[in-house]
């Protein structure tokens, strides 16, 4: 399903509403919810409003386990951080548990750093074959990727791991990320796109011909989840 929201605010707004219906609904269901969070400027929007009134006091932040969608390899008091990002504009301010915060390992090896948070995703879904978030933010690159899936890398291939290390060339650097298998397992998955530069990736991935080694968003199709894309008037332009 896609949204078409006027303004990158409203697209934000709606989303912030989404999270808290889904914990609201999760929590109900199964006693928690668990996210996945994504880096980038219109869901960093999206954590300050949730951080603020009247979202904030909607959600049972001890109930609610937060995890990454993806990390650069960077320590986590880097500015590029997705972890510091979601840190100052959301979980510092905000009654969630430390306990409950899973932050991905940027500094150190990577292989090292994608094996140790498979294995606490391991840990916290212990029976399940793949994880299942409750919900998972998206955004999506001008290239076409999404989380930490670039065209043309190692990572768009796998089958079994939940979390590995992809090097992508154009960046010269390693980045950790969920695969698609482990974040098509979620509940419900939400792509936040901003910007008529994204409006031509949107369309190709969307009406385009199948093509995810160039267009790695294409391979995020639920199992037995929901999808939206929250878009803004210049995103959807094409």
């Amino acid at each position: 399903m896609v949204t078409v929201l006027d303004t990158p605010d409203q697209v934000a707004r709606v989303a912030a509403e989404r999270f808290v219906n889904l914990a609201s609904q999760s929590i109900a269901d199964h006693s928690w919810f668990n996210v996945a969070l994504s880096g980038g400027s219109t869901p960093k929007a999206v954590y300050e409003l949730l951080a603020g009134s009247p979202y904030r006091d909607q959600i049972d932040w001890y109930r609610t386990h937060i995890f990454f969608g993806d990390e650069r390899c960077v320590p986590w008091d880097d500015p590029d951080s997705n972890y510091r990002m979601a840190r100052e504009a959301l979980l510092s301010r905000v009654l969630v548990p430390a306990e409950n915060v899973y932050p991905m390992k940027g500094d150190g090896d990577p292989d090292t750093n994608a094996q140790a948070y498979e294995q606490t995703l391991r840990t916290f879904f212990h029976v399940l074959e793949w994880p299942r978030f409750d919900l998972t933010f998206l955004g999506l690159g001008e290239d076409g990727h999404t989380a930490s899936l670039f065209p043309e890398t190692a990572a768009l291939r796998e089958e079994r791991a939940w979390v590995v290390a992809n090097w992508v060339e154009k960046l010269k650097s390693h980045r950790i990320t969920l695969t698609a298998p482990a974040i098509n397992y979620s509940q419900q998955i939400l792509f936040l796109v901003t910007g008529e530069k994204k409006a031509m990736p949107l369309a190709k991935i969307i009406y385009g011909p199948r093509d995810p080694e160039r267009l790695p968003a294409q391979l995020i199709q639920p199992m037995d989840g929901s999808l939206e894309w929250l878009v803004d008037r210049a995103a959807a332009s094409e």
